[in-house]
């Protein structure tokens, strides 16, 4: 009878991992954290284990800079680091790996110069299932002695003589493993009967199902107050996505788990019913953890770019000072309210906690000289509020190729 219930309740836990993954893809990414954390509590629940691994490869950001990262379970970790796709310099593996083991010995001083060789010790039995998962041949020589030279005593001496001597000598044979480098690319597109996993892997997909190459030369103009837009050849900027609602969800709070401490972010939204193509660009980090504040800022602004019937884009830099330009909602409020420009300038809202489903979000403008506004000029020829069909939010860093 004990057998049988034991494997009843093991084939239930198995159809409720299923349906989870296949029915409630976006509620496991909203609670992100949270389930990640839970799971790795316990020896079952590998398909979740292997769904939320697969996002982390290609956002790694999500666990890595995430406030609790370091209260990370070790099997979580492990299994992180034991992918070859993990999209993250190795170097910067490497510091995570140190964090999170001086985080584990909070007796530790914050100055590892101060550290007896007791120290040392400690840190290094503390990591010692996670030391041999980093690739350290495949770590720049130039930061070798800046960033893993203060830690060298929790590696094995004939480790590091071999990091050394391939620094200095890279064709002298060496006695050490040396692991493959890290494969830096999109995970291959699974299979049709795990349908949840296209959300992280999908290969072929375009950069962006709302903007083009020109709307991104555009604001990368903008973004550096150029009186020309950049050629197609010349932008200085990517565009890498952090969320998009047709794939990630439409919740508020969605937006503000995802995008929670990045900063130089790029929003576009397609307005439902129009041609009309809106936005903003945030150079500050965004910040969930806030009790509901305004934050100060010359450089952002909120814009329309041309599409279809709209024939011309539209830049509003925000006014004098700049001390209104966007406001960051409590915790309370972050069911309900996405990213806000000024004074409702150009807001994200959903009383139903869904952007495409009730009129809420809207770009109202003061018209009168009496009013304040804290932008240039209005994005849009109507103060009506209305609903998304999609939008996306990346994040804007340099084009190494340029």
């Amino acid at each position: 009878m004990v057998n049988a219930s034991v494997l009843e309740l093991k084939e239930l836990s198995v159809k409720l991992e299923s349906y989870l993954i296949e029915s409630k893809a976006s509620w496991l990414k909203t609670h992100f954290s949270f389930v990640y954390h839970s799971i790795f509590d316990s020896n079952k629940f590998e398909g979740l284990k292997k769904f939320y691994n697969d996002i982390i490869v290609k956002y790694p950001n999500l666990i890595f800079e995430s406030e609790d990262f370091t209260s990370l379970q070790e099997t979580a970790l492990i299994s992180i680091l034991e992918r070859d796709d993990l999209k993250v310099e190795e170097i910067k593996i490497w510091n995570y790996v140190i964090k999170w083991g001086i985080a584990q010995n909070p007796t530790l001083s914050a100055d590892s110069k101060e550290w007896s060789n007791e120290n040392f010790e400690a840190l290094k039995i503390t990591l010692q299932q996670c030391l041999p998962l980093i690739r350290y041949f495949h770590i720049p020589g130039e930061v070798i002695w800046k960033k893993m030279k203060p830690y060298k005593k929790v590696l094995e001496e004939q480790l590091w003589d071999d990091i050394t001597q391939r620094f200095i000598s890279p064709n002298e044979p060496i006695t050490s493993l040396v692991l493959p480098a890290r494969i830096i690319s999109n995970p291959e597109l699974p299979s049709r009967t795990i349908s949840t996993l296209e959300l992280t892997s999908r290969i072929n997909e375009p950069f962006s199902t709302i903007i083009n190459k020109e709307h991104v030369a555009e604001l990368s103009s903008w973004i550096d107050r150029k009186s020309t837009i950049y050629s197609l050849a010349n932008i200085p900027y990517e565009f890498q996505l952090i969320l998009r609602g047709s794939r990630d969800g439409f919740h508020p709070k969605t937006f503000w788990n995802m995008c929670h401490g990045h900063a130089g972010t790029i929003i576009v939204v397609k307005v439902a019913g129009t041609d009309e193509i809106i936005g903003g660009y945030n150079p500050l980090a965004w910040d969930k953890l806030t009790e509901g504040c305004y934050m100060k800022t010359k450089d952002s602004f909120i814009f329309s770019l041309k599409n279809g019937s709209i024939k011309n884009s539209i830049l509003s830099r925000v006014k004098d000072c700049g001390d209104d330009s966007l406001y960051y909602s409590d915790s309370f409020d972050q069911d309900i309210f996405g990213p806000e420009f000024a004074y409702c300038e150009f807001i994200m809202k959903s009383d139903v906690s869904d952007f495409t489903q009730d009129k809420q979000c809207q770009c109202f403008y003061y018209y009168t000289d009496y009013d304040s506004n804290n932008h240039e000029k209005s994005i849009r020829t109507t103060d009506e509020p209305f609903s998304i069909l999609n939008y996306e939010i990346f994040k804007i860093i340099p084009n190494c190729t340029i």
